[in-house]
């Protein structure tokens, strides 16, 4: 994997570059549509390509692990195979999944015990064992395998979270570096920066993960439940620390609002199941403002959804038609809405990496958040 910089903001840290993998290039700033179990909901394949115009998106380790299971995946030929997407994937470790099962897990040295969502079957996740099934999956990057801390969580908690983190990808890395893909194309490791909303903690784990001298770098732990000003806080001092040569992802970001905002802080990369499950709620976000496409002042409104967005549902469908399917519980309205708020996203980055490249992104920044804030 190859980074290249090729533009900054003057006003701002905002940048614009290109991420080039065997499966295609990718050009930042960006946001990854998230297929948790191989699949973006609701979208096909070929509608992330030509109408939501996704570079690359994500798959999910824990999910994919436990259904299909690797020996599927394996005889597909990995995920790229199986899913029939020919662009880049990223596949999170599975921690913060693994995590959120709080009932039903034990996090020791060695790794994580837990117990299936599925079937309640007992399964460990160890450092070295998340590199393998990554591995297997396929992906072009891969995540280390972190703990993921709740907000809000004690200090002291957070500190021995970290320094365990720490020593986990101490052994990703070697085990990562041990071992080859499986499918003849090159894959990367991302370490990835926890701290929780601690100032010395952050600068800490930056400061390490720095110093691991990876191919690109992942910031976690945020956008858990802190203030948004906390989460802007703790990303712009971890971008001040990575390698500005090297990609910056942050993990599980966020409202379009935060992404323009971590945009200007000098972030590459973002994901979030927002705009997906949003949609299958009714909630639309669009170039001018949110929508809640169940309220009764859509019911005859026949203009398009957002014409600004380069997306065939966005100019075709109506507010009033969508609305009518959303109230009506159809499936297509599920779709047209993920398909759009999807599009949307990509619309957003796209914009952004022209601004940035024009010299005009600051400005153009603090108009558009003010926009995509506004409930219309």
């Amino acid at each position: 994997m190859k980074f290249t910089l090729e533009h900054t903001d003057p006003q701002s840290k905002a940048r614009a570059g290109v991420l080039k993998t065997d499966h295609g290039d990718i050009e930042t700033p960006i946001f990854m549509p998230v297929g948790t179990a191989g699949s973006v909901k609701a979208v096909h394949q070929r509608e992330l390509t030509y109408d939501i115009k996704a570079q690359i998106i994500l798959g999910n380790t824990y999910h994919l692990y436990l259904r299909p299971g690797l020996g599927v995946l394996e005889k597909a030929g990995g995920l790229h195979k199986f899913n029939g997407w020919e662009k880049p994937i990223l596949t999170d470790s599975g921690g913060y999944q693994v995590f959120s099962l709080a009932g039903t897990r034990k996090i020791t040295e060695e790794g994580v015990v837990f117990k299936s969502h599925i079937d309640g079957s007992k399964h460990i996740f160890s450092p070295e064992g998340v590199m393998d099934i990554q591995r297997s999956i396929g992906a072009d990057i891969i995540m280390a395998f972190d703990e993921c801390t709740p907000y809000p969580c004690e200090f002291e908690y957070a500190r021995k979270s970290m320094e365990m983190t720490h020593r986990w990808l101490k052994r990703c890395i070697d085990r990562f570096d041990r071992t080859e893909g499986k499918y003849g194309y090159s894959q990367t490791l991302f370490p990835i920066v926890q701290g929780s909303v601690y100032k010395d903690l952050r600068r800490q784990s930056a400061e390490f993960i720095a110093s691991c001298d990876r191919e690109g770098n992942a910031i976690g732990g945020l956008s858990v439940g802190e203030p948004a000003e906390m989460m802007y806080e703790m990303t712009e001092m971890v971008t001040d620390i990575l390698p500005k040569d090297k990609p910056r992802y942050l993990m599980g970001v966020g409202t379009p609002a935060n992404i323009l905002e971590c945009i200007a802080l000098g972030v590459d990369m973002f994901d979030c199941v927002m705009p997906t499950r949003n949609a299958r709620n009714g909630m639309l976000f669009t170039s001018e403002g949110i929508i809640n496409i169940r309220n009764e002042k859509w019911k005859e409104d026949f203009s398009s959804i957002d014409p600004a967005i380069n997306s065939y549902v966005s100019s075709f469908y109506s507010k009033a038609y969508l609305r009518h399917l959303t109230i009506s519980k159809e499936i297509l309205a599920a779709q047209i809405a993920s398909i759009h708020n999807l599009a949307f996203y990509l619309w957003l980055v796209g914009q952004a990496r022209e601004k940035i490249k024009s010299g005009e992104f600051s400005t153009w920044k603090d108009q558009m958040v003010k926009k995509v804030s506004t409930r219309l």
